[in-house]
């Protein structure tokens, strides 16, 4: 399920959604709060993951969401709009709780203009890889890939300080992370926060929280 308001600005997906899927049905010049690859899980395990590598808080984005809870109800946080949230907002501590609030049944995501994307591959090694401001760094064999998503001319200094050749095709990270994506040590990708590591358990919670996930 997929519904844009190029009007208004959102778009409303189910939880299961692709990432690919988004942008196709996205209308030239709008673009959602992350970039245009694959990842495991679609935009319900995104939104739990708390984003990906974006520069921006990925909480203010979601504006709303539909989520079954761990007691079974399902239970409806924000809208479609900033201003008609009443009551406890229970979309910001959704976003980033890695599963203990619930799955996600639907999204409704902020979209924005003025976007693009890059992905650069050049000879190399993720561990000799030079301090770059790319959001993504991995590697493949011998080859060194950069992947960067932001405002226009923040995307093209990182892709010229980086060097390479452009990679017309979206990165697809579903094949390096077949058991989930966690937050860990060790991993076969990179961003400019943390390694993002295949299968990595989920982070510890404050006891507060931990309250608010029990009584839902």
């Amino acid at each position: 399920m997929i519904e844009v308001s190029a009007a208004d600005q959102y778009v409303t997906v189910s939880g299961s959604t692709t990432l690919p899927e988004v942008y196709a049905a996205l209308p030239a010049g709008l673009y959602p709060p992350f970039p245009p690859l694959d990842l495991p899980g679609g935009v319900g395990d995104l939104v739990t993951r708390g984003g990906f590598g974006q520069t921006f808080f990925f909480g203010a984005e979601v504006l709303g969401l539909t989520f079954v809870a761990p007691s079974g109800r399902t239970l409806v946080a924000g809208g479609r709009t900033v201003k008609n949230v009443q009551g406890y907002d229970l979309t910001r501590p959704f976003v980033g709780s890695f599963g203990q609030l619930g799955q996600a049944q639907t999204v409704t995501l902020r979209l924005r203009p003025g976007l693009m994307a890059a992905h650069h591959a050049r000879p190399g090694r993720l561990e000799d890889a030079p301090v770059t401001a790319a959001r993504y760094l991995w590697q493949e064999g011998g080859t060194l890939h950069a992947f960067h998503f932001g405002h226009v001319r923040e995307v093209e200094s990182v892709m010229r300080a980086f060097g390479g050749e452009p990679v017309t095709a979206p990165p697809d990270y579903r094949a390096l992370y077949p058991d989930g994506m966690g937050v860990g040590t060790d991993g076969p990708l990179r961003d400019a926060r943390f390694t993002w590591a295949n299968g990595g358990h989920v982070p510890d919670a404050p006891p507060l929280f931990l309250k608010l996930a029990a009584r839902l």
